[in-house]
């Protein structure tokens, strides 16, 4: 398992031999092991197999070639949509429906997702988190049938490598850790943390191909700008004001 961990690379190509039955089986099984909010488990996870409908879910992961190549798609949703309805049948009104137990079922949601990669990384299967679920959450919820209460998170992309990339580079481990109380860093340190990456031949290559100066000006100006940032965070809340999240 720590080999599994330490080896974990984003897989965008994918043969199109299915997952068995068996396996996925497993691999879900696995996902519900994750912790959990009071043992609520305040998520879902919609698996697409249909090889039509994840042609339908692919604009809204702006095309990219895997969601449809790939045998499996697992969209990972907060859900306090299944715990109300229980509670409500046998006569106990529940409060869920605010902004706190939003936090509470998208920590549920995202611990069974790495539950479930980790899993299928230790069966050989590759997989990819798509960011793209939050750009177009409510086109994925209307695909796919979710109810009020229950809205998408991310989407795992999980099947049979056709290709072994490079793993991508990390910062080191103190850029991250910090013991007993949190060490805000020195603009030095800062310089040293991001050293190696700034410095690497790919960071090259994307400063040139892109004109810019400095690799933190390629997210800034290219990859996360702000008027996308804004328009995501709009449409999300409005989402979730939709969805039932903003009640209380």
């Amino acid at each position: 398992m720590k080999n599994t961990l330490l080896k974990h690379r984003s897989i965008r190509k994918y043969r199109p031999a299915p997952i068995p039955d068996k396996l996925l089986h497993e691999l879900l099984e696995a996902a519900t092991r994750a912790s959990t909010c009071g043992n609520m488990q305040l998520y879902s996870l919609v698996v697409t197999r249909d090889a039509a409908l994840r042609r339908e879910l692919a604009p809204c992961h702006f095309n990219q070639p895997m969601v449809a190549q790939a045998p499996c798609l697992v969209t990972v949703c907060a859900d306090i949509h299944r715990f109300s309805t229980w509670c409500r049948q046998r006569g106990a009104e529940p409060a869920y429906d605010n902004f706190a137990w939003f936090l509470n079922a998208a920590t549920d949601a995202l611990l069974a997702a790495q539950n479930l990669c980790i899993a299928a990384e230790a069966h050989g299967l590759g997989i990819c988190i798509l960011g793209t679920t939050l750009y177009t959450a409510g086109e994925i919820a209307r695909i796919l049938a979710l109810p009020k209460g229950v809205v998408p998170l991310t989407t795992v992309v999980m099947g049979y490598p056709d290709e072994e990339p490079e793993l991508t580079d990390r910062l080191p481990l103190e850029a991250v850790v910090h013991y007993e109380r949190y060490t805000d860093y020195t603009a030095a340190e800062i310089d040293e943390l991001w050293a190696e990456r700034e410095e690497s031949p790919l960071t090259r290559r994307l400063l040139e191909e892109n004109g810019l100066s400095n690799l933190a000006r390629i997210f800034t100006e290219r990859r996360y700008v702000a008027r996308d940032n804004l328009s995501i965070s709009r449409s999300y809340l409005d989402l979730l004001r939709e969805r039932g999240f903003f009640n209380q």
